[in-house]
């Protein structure tokens, strides 16, 4: 059986098994993708059409981060509402391999993005007689082509080893989507050595990434001491908004990935609090602590109003 897969389709238990439940969790969690979607375009759009905005690093970075965000969730949420309607859930081999890689490919995109936007903040803040040089456009572009490049080189690492693992039954998935811990529980081999790479590879990054940030901030808070009141209230609402997206997003990876491959029952939970709920509150977040976001929205929605009434 090495190297050969005999299951050609997995089935997910998905949150419940009760129908009403489950009706529940469809009609829940349509709305907050709906938000999530429908909040983080209104960001990128409000952005792109922005011109003084856009031509700010930070920015930049966070109609990137509101894209990624889209995109995370859609990778996830649409195929849990389905699931959420049929009494037997399934995922074919295949789209499970594509969910997996699809799903670590736009996080590790969003751990590097998350990343820059540090940077971003410790330079305009420890080094600001510099800050136009050090964050140019190529600058910024070239992280963006790490942040895409190290998300793909991150994700075909994960599903070159999860192919490897011969699947011969069973097939259940006590979860809501296919990922690497309850595949490793399905696999008709020792997977310790597989438990040790997912760990080496997602668990140890996001412990070490989340440690440089947490670093990175308490570095800009310390210089704040030279700033007037006014400036520390400005910087530490910019940093507060930064730092609160930081722990929503790898807190949860960190307990999901940085752990021997053993199942919680409550790890259903927290893979929803970073897969869909964090994408959700990232624009509420950025939104409603920022005035240039909001004063940009409201100049973007008086000149669709004008357009509207033929102005």
């Amino acid at each position: 059986m090495k190297n050969q897969s005999f299951v050609t389709e997995f089935i997910l238990l998905g949150l419940s098994q009760n129908s009403k439940v489950q009706k529940i969790v469809f009609a829940v969690f349509l709305l907050v993708y709906l938000a999530t979607v429908g909040g983080n375009m209104l960001i990128v759009v409000t952005i792109v059409h922005s011109p003084d905005m856009l031509g700010s690093p930070m920015y930049f970075f966070l109609a990137f981060l509101s894209f990624l965000d889209a995109c995370f969730s859609s990778v996830i949420t649409p195929k849990m509402l389905s699931d959420s309607l049929c009494e037997i859930k399934t995922i074919s081999f295949e789209g499970c391999m594509t969910q997996i890689f699809a799903e670590h490919f736009f996080a590790a995109v969003e751990v590097i993005v998350l990343t820059a936007m540090a940077y971003d903040r410790y330079v305009a803040i420890c080094k600001p007689l510099h800050y136009s040089s050090i964050m140019n456009r190529r600058l910024c572009g070239t992280l963006v082509g790490v942040a895409w490049a190290g998300g793909f080189l991150h994700s075909a690492i994960q599903i070159i080893f999860t192919l490897q693992l011969p699947f011969c039954g069973p097939n259940v998935i006590d979860h809501f989507m296919c990922d690497l811990f309850p595949l490793l529980e399905l696999a008709c081999t020792d997977t310790y050595i597989y438990g040790l790479l997912v760990f080496a590879n997602s668990g140890s990054i996001c412990i070490i990434i989340f440690c440089m940030l947490l670093v990175s901030y308490v570095a800009i808070l310390f210089a704040l001491r030279s700033h007037n009141s006014e400036g520390q209230w400005k910087v530490l609402s910019t940093c507060g908004s930064h730092i609160a997206v930081v722990v929503l997003f790898f807190v949860p990876c960190i307990f999901i990935y940085a752990r021997p491959p053993s199942a919680f029952y409550f790890d259903k939970t927290v893979t929803i609090f970073y897969t869909i709920l964090t994408p959700l509150l990232n624009p509420v977040i950025y939104t409603f602590r920022n005035k240039d976001m909001k004063n940009a929205m409201r100049r973007m929605w008086k000149k669709l109003v004008l357009v509207s009434e033929g102005k």
